[in-house]
């Protein structure tokens, strides 16, 4: 069920989505398990405390830090067959510029030592943190110390939403270990420095400033510090370090088109990663808080129609059926605009709100539908994502999306403009280039009204009529655009 972003975001940004939606599904660790296991999870990592002072006009001491950091930081690699092609990159690499970065590979077939990424040691007894993208290909997984001390290391706990995993190794001595920072503190324009492997030159510093905090890249649920420290492939799972020498962030991604480093280097949160990691020593995984809708950015014409002096909030595009959503009464195309009164100004930031709350505790809903606002109660509940993705199986061949056809809520401006109900039909958001769709001629925002001559009034309603069409050979939608009505047959491939 994940997924994230504008349906509209510009070419470049080609991060993969599910339907262009973001999936509250996907939420942050539960403040309740979180609570409970926090006395005794304290003494997995080290918090460096204390206030940053810096003498004005004073520059950054990078010669101390790194020797102070560095042997914290391991190389992790394994050894598995490699795919063909020196330089070549994982496949998301080559599609996404928000790279979850690859790495060298060696002649195919052969079974040679693979760098995967970096680490850092987190307690003296073992713990090492890294991205859960580093270890995801299985594996004997080897750790690599400064001086050249390898260590087998086994896989603690994992998740892969927020892309973080914790590995322990057996060690015969005390382990450096680099503290965690408060990243809540962290300033836009203080210089980091960041440690890593990349390309498998081991333990490579690089240095900049905080360029952005809060960003968000489509398909993920971090809430991302953004730095122009050099970060390339390798540099995944190593720490992002303040100048007190505290790890405020755990690198994760670039952006770019080149398959190394522009500048542009995105961070986990060390706060977000605390927050998992009780529930990751415990247990493996993540129990997330689960709302069960799909939602999307509000823009500009759903916010006039709303009433909103801007765009602001999370449109709802879907309801999952039997999902906490569903059984507050929320309705397709409610923009919601606060959680438990925290204003909520990008859609992405739900998600992380839900995380808040422990499960099964009643939240608010503040929710704009037509130009009334609600009060809604819901109630958190532990996320059915995996349940829902097994009893999915294998995509199916009858969803829209087969077809490359992207749906959602049917803006109310556009329902106006054409002399349609505002619960009458959806609009298309987005048509797969090359798709089915395409080739039959249907385009954004045209405004489906019935699906083998069915009614539809919003999102889930197209879907079971698209779907209840299984059997046949074309499904014939009735189509709404400025030029007027029309049918269009979509055909199934071959």
């Amino acid at each position: 069920m994940a997924g994230g972003g504008s349906k509209h975001a510009p070419a470049a940004i080609r991060a993969r989505r599910i339907g262009g939606r973001i999936a509250v599904a996907i939420m942050a660790a539960s403040a309740g398990i979180l609570l409970a296991a926090r006395a005794g999870a304290q003494t997995l990592w080290t918090d460096l405390r204390g206030d940053t002072v810096r003498a004005a006009g004073s520059l950054p001491d990078f010669v101390a830090l790194a020797a102070r950091l560095s042997p914290a930081v391991v190389n992790i690699s394994t050894a598995r067959k490699a795919n063909a092609g020196a330089g070549a990159q994982s496949p998301e690499a080559q599609s996404d510029p928000f790279d979850r970065f690859g790495a060298p590979f060696g002649p195919r077939g052969a079974p040679v030592p693979h760098s995967l990424g970096s680490g850092f040691v987190i307690n003296r007894g073992g713990y090492i943190l890294t991205n859960q993208h580093v270890i995801a290909d299985g594996g004997a997984i080897v750790v690599t110390l400064q001086d050249g001390h390898e260590l087998q290391a086994r896989v603690i706990g994992s998740d892969a939403k927020t892309d973080i995993a914790l590995l322990k190794v057996a060690a015969p001595f005390a382990l450096p270990v680099a503290p965690l920072g408060d990243s809540d503190a962290v300033r836009v324009g203080e210089w980091v420095i960041a440690i890593g492997n990349p390309f498998g030159f081991d333990h490579s510093v690089t240095a900049g400033i905080v360029s952005a905090r809060g960003r968000f890249i489509p398909g993920s649920y971090d809430d991302f510090i953004q730095t122009d420290a050099s970060i390339n492939p390798g540099n995944s799972g190593g720490p992002l370090i303040d100048l007190r020498g505290a790890v405020i962030g755990v690198n994760s991604a670039i952006y770019t088109r080149t398959g190394s480093s522009m500048g542009i280097g995105f961070s986990i949160p060390v706060n977000l990663v605390k927050a998992e990691l009780p529930q990751l020593l415990a247990h493996g995984s993540v129990t997330r808080g689960w709302l069960g809708v799909y939602i999307e950015p509000v823009d500009e014409q759903a916010a006039r129609a709303a009433g909103l002096a801007e765009p602001r909030g999370a449109m709802v595009s879907e309801i999952i059926d039997r999902g906490p959503a569903a059984a507050a009464g929320l309705k397709p195309g409610d923009i919601i605009v606060a959680f438990d009164h925290r204003a909520i100004r990008e859609a992405q930031e739900l998600p992380l709100m839900v995380g808040d709350v422990p499960i099964g505790r009643r939240a608010t809903l503040t929710v704009i539908r037509g130009k009334k606002t609600m009060e809604m109660p819901v109630t958190v509940e532990a996320s059915r994502e995996t349940e829902l993705a097994s009893a999915a199986g294998a995509p199916d061949a009858n969803a829209p999306e087969a077809f490359g056809l992207d749906v959602k809520a049917l803006n109310p401006r556009l329902a106006r403009q054409l002399g349609i109900a505002p619960a009458g039909g959806v609009m298309v958001a987005q048509v797969a280039a090359g798709s089915q769709a395409d080739r039959a001629g249907l385009r954004a925002n045209d405004v489906v009204l019935e699906v083998n001559q069915q009614e539809v009034s919003d999102v889930a309603d197209f879907r079971r009529a698209f779907r209840a069409g299984g059997g046949r050979d074309i499904v014939l939608l009735l189509v709404r655009r400025a030029t007027g009505t029309l049918f269009i047959p979509l055909r199934r491939q071959g």
